[in-house]
């Protein structure tokens, strides 16, 4: 069995894969002073051996040495973590492409995979991403933008006065509270940079692109913006399994 594990800014998703079949998800909190034995404290009464492989795709180098050592320590697998220069069978417009955050390129590589191209996939996580594939196979890049909470955050810590807020869609757009008006500018607010940048994007692609959703906002934000086809939440890991296959072969 396969130990997918996605290493995001604020949550790391772990999968248990036999074969594609995906038999265990786990999330648990990124700490970036966890050490191997913490990792496994908190994951062992649901990841269990035997393991045959681990891959990794992560956007926190603190804890690169914590998952290896995890990986030797308590499964006796050295896990394969996914770089930039493996072959995605992507042609990458992007510049410079060592640059480009691996977590996009396996986002994007996970929905071509799955759901053909041309594609665009939005990832509403700490940080939201939209990135487009063409039909030729090409991947162009796309946005990044604060991720909804960490809008809503940035305004509760940049003010004096303003509360922090629970995200989620108020009953009308005119709040009529501190509390509504913030909640009401955050969401709609977010919803109609979503659908922006997605029509812009589909004009620039031309054609009628797939448009995919994942990421711990996915849903409410896809449950209000008809332009997002799929919510597919594990994409990610999925991706995962799919470039450990290709390293395989």
């Amino acid at each position: 069995m396969l130990l997918a594990i996605d290493i995001g800014n604020s949550s790391t998703k772990l999968g248990v894969f036999d074969n594609e079949n995906l038999i265990k998800r786990l999330t648990i909190p990124t700490i970036r002073s966890k050490t191997a034995n913490d990792i496994y404290d908190s994951i062992q009464d649901e990841i269990k051996g035997p393991l045959s492989a681990f891959v990794i795709s992560s956007v926190v180098p603190e804890l690169h040495n914590s998952f290896r050592e995890l990986g030797e320590k308590y499964f006796n697998q050295t896990p394969v973590f996914v770089n930039n220069g493996l072959d995605f069978g992507l042609a990458v417009k992007y510049y410079p492409p060592e640059n480009l955050g691996i977590d996009r390129l396996i986002a994007a590589f996970g929905a071509v995979e799955k759901y053909g191209f041309p594609v665009i996939v939005c990832d509403f996580g700490t940080a939201t991403t939209i990135d487009a594939v063409n039909r030729q196979k090409e991947y162009l890049g796309g946005i990044i933008t604060p991720g909804i909470n960490t809008l809503s955050e940035a305004l509760f810590i940049k003010t004096s006065k303003l509360p922090r807020v629970e995200i989620r869609k108020p009953e009308t757009v005119i709040g009529n509270s501190t509390v509504g008006s913030i909640q009401s500018g955050v969401f709609f607010g977010y919803i109609g940079l979503t659908e922006g940048i997605l029509k812009r994007m589909v004009a620039e692609l031309g054609g009628k692109p797939k448009i995919i959703a994942t990421g711990g906002f996915a849903r409410l934000i896809a449950e209000n913006c008809d332009l997002i086809e799929i919510v597919d939440d594990n994409l990610m890991l999925d991706g995962l399994r799919l470039i450990y296959e290709r390293i395989k072969k």
